[in-house]
């Protein structure tokens, strides 16, 4: 239980739950805003299926949190954009079909990434969690895949805009791993995970580096080492601010939940 965790460890595993939930929930967000506008009737349908897949997962890792005192009802419904720690790049909705495809290989590819490193958990409570969500995610990166070899190979203009895509997603990314720092090292020494920070970095390059090199015949796009100028451990954000507010309006069900009664 998260009471036996050792108060050095305790505050970051608490910390980084949430960041994977709300992750999670807001990756689910953006992948259900494009289930009308996809390219391709099966792409809708595969965005409606991801999108379900991370809700299922960032309400996995909420309930986790009650683990830690945490009201998870007001995790769920009751924060402002302010207090969430999701991937920043996940701030506001893709712009275009190629920047959906740059936050499934890439966002979700390094969630899966920190999520394999739980695999031998010292915490139980997420070891026992791990393989579910893994299994699910093997679609998305195929999906991912496919379609990111699929643009990088539709023409000048397809290609040009699937490689600016993945420019503009893959520092926020490699960032978000964060610092080798004595937090982070704390959740390797106590077993919590078995990498952070730099290794987790090379684990997401190494798995992305043949599938750019296939795309984009060998040219290097998007794997540069991140800087952390202003980087928060805890949210593992730069930016203070958020999400937009619509967004989390829609996260929080504040329309249904207007229909609730006592």
């Amino acid at each position: 239980m998260a009471d036996e965790l050792s108060s050095e460890v305790r505050g970051p595993v608490r910390d980084l739950i949430l960041v994977l939930a709300d992750s999670k929930r807001l990756l689910g967000m953006r992948y259900a805003g494009w289930i009308l506008g996809a390219p391709e009737l099966e792409a809708g349908i595969a965005c409606a299926s991801m999108a379900q897949d991370e809700w299922g997962h960032g309400r996995l890792l909420y309930a986790l949190l009650k683990d830690f005192g945490e009201d998870v009802d007001e995790l769920e419904h009751g924060r402002e954009p302010v207090d969430y720690a999701n991937i920043e790049v996940l701030d506001s909705a893709p712009g275009s079909w190629h920047d959906l495809v740059a936050c499934n290989a890439l966002v979700d590819g390094a969630l899966s990434v920190q999520f394999e490193a739980f695999s031998g958990s010292s915490y139980p409570m997420l070891r026992q969690r791990v393989d579910k969500l893994l299994d699910e995610e093997r679609f998305h990166a195929a999906h991912g895949a496919a379609w990111l070899r699929r643009l990088a190979a539709g023409g000048d203009d397809s290609r040009s805009a699937m490689a600016d895509a993945i420019e503009r997603v893959a520092p926020a990314v490699f960032r978000w791993f964060g610092p080798d720092s004595d937090r982070s090292k704390a959740l390797v020494d106590s077993g919590v995970a078995d990498a952070a920070g730099s290794e987790l970095r090379r684990r997401l390059s190494e798995r992305m580096a043949p599938l750019l090199a296939n795309a984009f015949d060998g040219s290097p796009v998007g794997l540069t080492e991140p800087t952390f100028d202003g980087f928060n451990e805890t949210t593992r954000r730069t930016r203070p601010d958020g999400p937009d507010a619509a967004t989390i309006r829609q996260v929080r069900g504040d329309k249904n939940r207007a229909f609730l009664m006592d």
